[in-house]
């Protein structure tokens, strides 16, 4: 079955993650050290399909490409040559890191856990794998209310507004 694979590089490290069969979930696979990430897609690929990989791609608030926007630049020429069958997609990258510890907060992760920062880089892949899946199948994640905000007791958002 076919795999999309989903990507946050870095200069030292690159989390991985990969779609289910149906594409549908994404899950955290890997951390691999930057310098060695073709070898292991590589390696990955003589097991399953892939049939696509999506980059996280580093911009600015307003929209524009950011400093590290040119390490992934390279990075995706990189894998351009050695998957020239497999498209890749850029999704934007914004907000991943601060969602992946909100995740590992949430799933009950210790703190010293949590300053693995292997686990940031393959949750970050994994949210920027869901992202697109989502955006592509037309799902999207319930957004509230302008107005909600976050109960701080159970974690649910509520309609009530904050004064």
């Amino acid at each position: 079955m076919d795999r999309i694979i989903g990507i946050d590089y870095g200069r030292k490290r690159t989390g991985v993650a990969v779609s289910d069969p149906l594409g549908i979930f994404a899950s955290a696979l890997d951390t691999v050290q930057s310098a060695k990430i073709i070898d292991y897609l590589k390696t990955f690929s003589e097991k399953e399909n892939i049939s696509r990989f999506v980059v996280g791609y580093p911009v600015n608030m307003d929209g524009t490409p950011s400093e590290a926007a040119s390490d992934v630049e390279g990075f995706l020429r990189r894998l351009a040559k050695a998957f020239p069958g497999v498209p890749v997609e850029r999704e934007d990258e914004r907000f991943t890191s601060v969602l992946a510890h909100r995740a590992m907060i949430d799933g009950g992760m210790k703190a010293s856990e949590r300053r693995n920062k292997s686990s940031v880089d393959k949750i970050s892949a994994a949210i920027i794998l869901q992202g697109y899946m989502d955006r592509k199948s037309g799902d999207s994640p319930f957004v509230p209310a302008p107005d909600a905000v976050p109960d701080s007791r159970c974690g649910k958002v509520t309609g009530k507004r904050r004064r």
